[in-house]
């Protein structure tokens, strides 16, 4: 019991400390581009999985069942993640368990949408790879179940840590910030099982998307579609490239804000800020361009929302 009381105390003498660095810099006026890129981005991921959900022929495709669970991943982490940021920024006390599963929530749909895009990159690969057998492999039905898989595994570790620290403990008083880094840093759950969670987690998928794509450039090097400068693929290899990188870049700059928590010798100021650029940029930059470089790059897609503009009902678009 002490040793809880100890680390609630640290916990609120720190938040304290960067509640009054947010003020000092004026870090809090950062949640008016926070807001405007989210609503932007929600109404934006709306439109795309409305077109993809009232077409029965994009429906039943699982490229477009993979994009648009990526797409819901990404308006869950973006309600979260605002919510969060709207607390933080005007200094709205929040209690103890609502800020533990605003983080386990945050933290399973950010993983969920990570997980989903290497899904993409993989379906990609086996309907190169199989196309004869690729819609056996991968029917509507199967594709909802490893979906249901994806986010229960995504959700097991945020949620675990969530029951460990209320198990025994007895929390009381509210809290002024409610930030993940300080979260994990005072409580220190399990140093090491927070970066196998997102260092290890990060680099398999890399992996996996970098095996994908070195053999669909092996598979199709031979059918000249890689020999103009700005073919399709090469253009749609390195939007996909960049946004990736986008998507993986916050999770690495996270394990770094981990370790610098830990050291003495580097200001608060400064890990404030960096804490502020990876959760007020880094994070909602992939999600900002998503709907673009993943969506309407679609001709399917396109042609839906151009019939749901016309206000004419979807119909059975083929796809080629």
């Amino acid at each position: 019991m002490n040793s809880h009381m100890g680390s609630d105390l640290q916990f609120y003498n720190i938040s304290q400390d960067w509640a009054e660095s947010f003020q000092k810099w004026h870090l809090n006026f950062f949640v008016i581009s926070t807001t405007i890129v989210t609503l932007a981005t929600l109404m934006a991921n709306s439109i795309l999985l409305t077109c993809i959900y009232l077409s029965h022929a994009l429906y039943q495709e699982t490229r477009y069942l993979l994009l648009a669970n990526t797409l819901i991943a990404d308006v869950l982490f973006l309600i979260f993640h605002l919510a969060k940021e709207l607390c933080n920024a005007f200094g709205v006390a929040v209690s103890w368990i609502v800020c533990e599963l605003l983080i386990a929530f945050t933290s399973t749909s950010y993983c969920s949408a990570i997980l989903s895009i290497t899904l993409m990159v993989a379906d990609t690969f086996a309907a190169v790879r199989w196309p004869l057998k690729y819609r056996k492999l991968f029917p509507p039905a199967r594709t909802h179940w490893i979906l249901l898989g994806m986010w229960l595994f995504a959700a097991i570790y945020p949620l675990t840590l969530v029951i460990m620290m209320e198990d025994g403990s007895s929390h009381s008083g509210t809290l002024n910030m409610c930030l993940v880094l300080i979260y994990l840093g005072v409580m220190k759950t399990n140093t090491v099982g927070d970066h196998l969670y997102f260092i290890v987690g990060g680099i398999v998928c890399v992996m996996l998307i970098s095996y994908c794509y070195i053999r669909l450039y092996m598979v199709t090097k031979t059918q000249g579609i890689w020999q103009s400068r700005f073919s399709r693929a090469r253009v749609t290899l390195l939007f996909h490239g960049f946004l990736l990188f986008l998507y993986f870049a916050p999770g690495f700059v996270y394990n770094m804000e981990i370790i610098l928590f830990h050291r003495t010798d580097i200001s608060q100021d400064v890990q404030v800020w960096i804490s502020i650029i990876n959760m007020s940029v880094f994070m909602l930059l992939p999600r900002a361009c998503a709907p673009y470089l993943y969506g309407l790059r679609y001709r399917e897609i396109h042609e839906t929302l151009m019939q749901l503009i016309k206000n004419r009902r979807p119909n059975q678009i083929a796809i080629s």
